[in-house]
């Protein structure tokens, strides 16, 4: 059977939904993520990371023009997407005009909600895995590593600043601070985005590159955000600092996670930082 997942979103939700995909592949399945992801799965798409057929971005196979209303379908995309025997989307759920010309075109969609509901009980990756009948430990193989990992023990303490909301950042100046004191006993590498204004910090080409970096440091630091749930993914030891957002669901999973939380975040003390940056550090080995 050959099947499609598409999922979009962004960083972070995407890689709690990790392990529903993986629950859902067979050696037959493609999939269709945001043009930042695809790196992970294979910068070409063919042959696939993690054992997919192919990877694609959404945004290469016309996806995005389908079902407004003009009746435009891409040839490409037609072709591409009655091909499948099974369709498992993200995309489109809340938009009745794409359901209804995506059913016209292949009968075999199966549409899910692309977030969980605010008052949702469950983890996130919880709640994507039930979607598609799973009921496994809802934690993700992770993303393959290329090359030997490095000893955690000579590695770097990461620490990310940023996220795609204010109100979920630890302020600036805690996290000089919190570099400053990390320093006096190891390397503190400061990372930063494409976009995002930090002069000194590190910044990588793709997040390929970035999780093959992450695999070996010695501890990540970081707020919810995509590099966060990136570093747990590949089994790095997580310090995340969490502010309005729910850790019990959107927390990244993984035995070597730490969460703190404090609403409003800036009321985290650097010196409680500090102090659990250590105890992490004193317990990390070559895992």
């Amino acid at each position: 059977m050959r099947r499609l997942i598409i999922r979009p979103g962004a960083i972070g939700d995407c890689l709690l939904a990790l392990p529903a995909i993986e629950f859902l592949q067979t050696d037959q399945t493609e999939l269709w993520v945001p043009s930042a992801l695809c790196p992970l799965f294979g910068a070409t798409g063919i042959p696939a990371a993690n054992g997919f057929e192919r990877v694609r971005s959404i945004a290469s196979t016309g996806l995005d023009r389908f079902g407004l209303g003009d009746g435009f379908v891409p040839i490409r995309l037609s072709e591409s997407l009655q091909r499948f025997d099974d369709i498992v989307s993200w995309y489109g759920e809340n938009r009745e005009e794409f359901r209804k010309a995506a059913l016209r075109l292949n009968p075999h969609w199966r549409f899910l909600r692309a977030l969980p509901p605010g008052d949702c009980p469950h983890h996130a990756s919880d709640y994507f895995l039930t979607q598609v009948g799973g009921a496994a430990p809802p934690v993700s193989k992770g993303v393959k590593e290329s090359g030997a990992r490095p000893n955690r023990r000579q590695g770097a303490i990461a620490i990310h600043p940023f996220s795609g909301n204010n109100a979920k950042n630890w302020p600036l100046g805690c996290y000089r601070e919190l570099a400053r004191q990390l320093a006096a006993g190891a390397e503190v590498v400061l990372l930063a985005g494409p976009e995002e204004e930090l002069p000194e910090a590190r910044r990588f080409d793709d997040l390929r590159s970035l999780a093959d970096w992450l695999s070996g440091v010695a501890l990540y630091i970081g707020n919810d955000s995509g590099p966060t749930h990136l570093a747990a993914v590949v089994r790095t030891p997580v310090l995340a600092l969490f502010g309005p957002t729910t850790p019990s669901v959107w927390a990244p999973r993984g035995p070597h996670v730490t969460v703190l939380q404090r609403e409003p975040l800036a009321a985290l003390r650097v010196d409680e930082v500090v102090m659990t940056a250590r105890r992490i550090l004193r317990g990390v080995c070559d895992i």
